[in-house]
């Protein structure tokens, strides 16, 4: 999935928006639930990863801003963090309310999400230096 990186600092605005919403939810209107079921780790995590990976994506728009020019791996490294968000932490706030087991699957498919978007960064940034 490719997602041009001009929308990946509204898509980092949406995600860390409702990455402090759904953290501010976890810890407060949902704690007892999450208490009883002992999923508040799954929560927390999934917070934590939504939110990183919400400032990556406003590090990549200004990285692109910078460049002045396209940078065809941020498409798809933003593409990936975006998959990753609703894969990995999607599928974890779900879990955490007693979702369907059938998601706990998609979880890693979700983090593999996160490294492949994290392995074209690498692969961008070594093939620029070469260059």
């Amino acid at each position: 999935m490719i997602i041009s990186v001009n929308r990946a600092t509204g898509l980092a605005a949406l995600f860390g928006a409702s990455g402090v919403l759904l953290g501010a939810f976890g810890a407060h209107a949902l704690k007892p639930q999450l208490a009883d079921y002992g999923t508040a780790p799954l929560w927390q995590t999934a917070v934590f990863y939504q939110l990183v990976h919400a400032l990556a994506l406003f590090v990549a728009g200004g990285w692109r801003s910078l460049q002045g020019k396209p940078l065809r791996f941020l498409d798809a490294v933003t593409g990936c963090w975006t998959l990753g968000i609703a894969g990995f932490s999607g599928s974890l706030y779900l879990l955490a309310l007693r979702g369907p087991r059938w998601l706990g699957p998609v979880t890693p498919f979700g983090g593999l999400a996160f490294l492949a978007g994290w392995l074209l960064v690498l692969a961008g940034v070594w093939r620029k230096s070469s260059d």
